[in-house]
């Protein structure tokens, strides 16, 4: 495979001279096949490393990603910030970009992949592999992720503000699904005009490839992601996880992802919007009516329990630590239920929005003592009722 012959050559990269300038961040080989008009070698040489040095600043600022493909570019170049750095050498520069391919399209620009490698004791260190599309624009390149290229004869399915990418066959059940509880979502959050592109891959490594990540040692034994980016109003997420054909996704997941449209992480609350998300799309696979029977077999069966002492110890009555389930956040679901049916969700979403979690609550309890009267000195009584009126 070529990927894998680029691999090899890297050894021999470190027995090589490279010509850059002093302020230049690429390192080029000597050896490597650049295009031959010269003019046109250093317009496309100056163009990626300036490319690669903006990487440093916010993507949206980042002036040389080709305009058409910034978002399935951000995904890309989330992937690449910060790569340069070792906490093993304390060293912030460790690793450098070296060209190592460039392969010319008929589309008038070039297939590019650099590879970042650190130097110590005369012993070379892969960090990543990456591949960029160099695009001409007047007298310079701008880049994008082979997302749009790699995906260019693959299938389409569209529903509702969701547009599934896929290789060969979608579960048309579960697109149906997905859309039902994003409008759904949505429609409590009063979130309009969010659009979402999903591409489903099986693994890990198909996902890298699809967006331009042909190695990174950060993945090595991992077998399953999801990543995503955003852009103003529209979203793009990658399914890395056994997804080729869309036959899951977690509605709990989902809600956040839709809540997160809206609603800023500075003003977010986590343990009001985790009873959302256990409401609304259950946890770990389970539903909030299983959730709600763990709850009553393992935490609500000792009527001796104080509410007001016991939240904020965040214990796991969960099967596992990794599936766990957390008593606050089934008390906040059984709030929430009573305040949107008695209020509507506008003050559901206040609660949600009542600023980040601190370690005596006092947020929490702030707005929730606003919204629903409950306060520290009858929380303990009032979450009894809940509890005793779900049953």
């Amino acid at each position: 495979m070529k990927f894998t012959k680029s691999y090899i050559l890297l050894v021999l990269l470190i027995t090589t001279l490279f010509s850059n300038a002093q302020t230049s961040l690429l390192r080029l080989n000597t050896n490597i096949n650049l295009p031959k008009d010269s003019i046109e070698s250093k317009i496309l040489t100056t163009s990626l490393n300036n490319f690669l040095t903006s990487l440093q600043k916010p993507n949206e600022e980042n002036k040389f990603i080709f305009e058409s493909e910034k978002l399935e570019s951000f995904i890309l170049l989330d992937e690449i910030k910060g790569i340069e750095k070792s906490e093993k050498y304390k060293d912030d520069a460790f690793y450098k970009p070296y060209l190592t391919n460039i392969l010319s399209l008929s589309e008038n620009g070039y297939l590019i992949q650099v590879s970042y490698i650190g130097m110590n004791e005369n012993i070379a260190y892969l960090r990543a592999s990456f591949t960029f599309i160099a695009h001409r624009l007047n007298n310079a390149f701008v880049f994008s992720s082979p997302l749009v290229k790699n995906t260019k004869k693959w299938k389409i399915k569209k529903a509702g503000s969701n547009t599934f990418h896929y290789q060969h066959t979608i579960n048309k059940n579960k697109v149906k699904e997905y859309n039902k509880l994003v409008s759904n979502f949505d429609l409590k959050l009063k979130s309009k005009n969010k659009t979402t592109d999903i591409y489903c891959t099986d693994n890990i490594i198909e996902l890298g490839r699809l967006i331009g990540v042909e190695y990174k040692a950060d993945y090595n034994g991992r077998t399953e992601s999801v990543w995503s980016s955003y852009q103003g109003d529209r979203k793009l997420i990658v399914y890395g996880d056994s997804n080729a054909s869309f036959n899951e996704f977690d509605p709990h997941d989902l809600w956040h992802d839709r809540m997160f449209r809206v609603v800023s992480r500075a003003k977010y609350n986590k343990v009001f919007d985790e009873g959302c998300a256990h409401l609304f799309g259950g946890s770990w696979g389970l539903t909030w009516k299983e959730i709600w029977k763990m709850f009553t077999e393992r935490v609500s069966s000792d009527r001796k329990k104080n509410w007001l002492e016991e939240f904020g110890k965040f214990e796991n009555f969960g099967d596992s630590p990794q599936k766990h389930l957390r008593p606050e956040y089934v008390i906040s679901a059984l709030i929430i239920k009573k305040v949107e049916k008695e209020q509507g969700f506008d003050k559901v979403l206040q609660l949600i929005t009542s600023g980040p979690y601190e370690k005596n609550n006092e947020n929490y309890f702030k707005t929730l003592e606003k919204v629903t009267g409950i306060t520290k000195s009858n929380f303990n009584g009032e979450i009894w009722k809940l509890i005793d009126n779900e049953k």
